[in-house]
């Protein structure tokens, strides 16, 4: 386990650790099983946590299901920008949205951040949706709360992790991402995340 010592003023964020992404899942990210362990080690060593949770209503405009003709993975233009189509996943109320975790770190989690639950707005960050100007309220909560850092494992590293993690920095936050505690969709897109969170000033341990 790495040696990684967390500040009283970080928060463990855990990001999309649902049955959907997990093997089997509709949204399945590769080998997003062999995390579990190693999360439930990480948050062992923080005395804050939350946990964020995909929670899309049915029929959600960020699924490809939503629009004739398109197919998962094709994208289309979205009020705010182009937006990747996605098999339906997190469901609200489906199996497919539940977290995964164990029931004791779920019983440690001083809150569950939902994203996505506006029909009309993708929302990959725990920060903020796809428009950049819908809050979730977790920048917020980090303030008053008087944390400085977030620390983020979970799904996926080059989507939901990356993007939560570019947003902590736009906040003032510093952030670090444990990447043995995430696992991404594509190789390309890992690489390409990886590079604009080091540009940003995130700490890849």
């Amino acid at each position: 386990m790495m040696d990684f010592k967390p500040k009283e003023t970080d928060l463990l964020v855990i990001i999309d650790v649902q049955r959907d992404f997990l093997e089997g899942g509709t949204l399945a990210v590769p080998d997003a099983n062999a995390i579990l362990p190693l999360i439930e080690e990480v948050a062992e060593k923080f005395d804050n946590l939350v946990v964020a949770q995909d929670w899309h209503p049915a029929g959600h405009s960020s699924f490809a299901s939503t629009h004739a003709g398109k197919a998962p993975f094709e994208t289309t233009d979205m009020a705010y920008g182009i937006q990747v189509l996605w098999p339906d996943h997190c469901v609200q109320g489906t199996p497919g949205a539940e977290l995964m975790l164990p029931d004791t770190l779920q019983q440690r989690a001083e809150a569950v951040i939902r994203k996505g639950y506006r029909p009309e707005i993708d929302s990959y960050s725990a920060f903020m949706e796809n428009d950049q100007k819908t809050p979730t309220g977790l920048g917020g909560y980090m303030r008053e709360r008087g944390f400085e850092r977030a620390v983020f494992v979970g799904l996926a590293l080059d989507f939901c992790v990356g993007f939560s993690a570019l947003d902590a920095r736009k906040m003032g936050f510093e952030a670090v991402v444990i990447e043995a505690g995430c696992r991404g969709i594509a190789q390309d897109s890992v690489d390409e995340m990886k590079a604009k969170m080091l540009a940003a000033g995130v700490t890849l341990i």
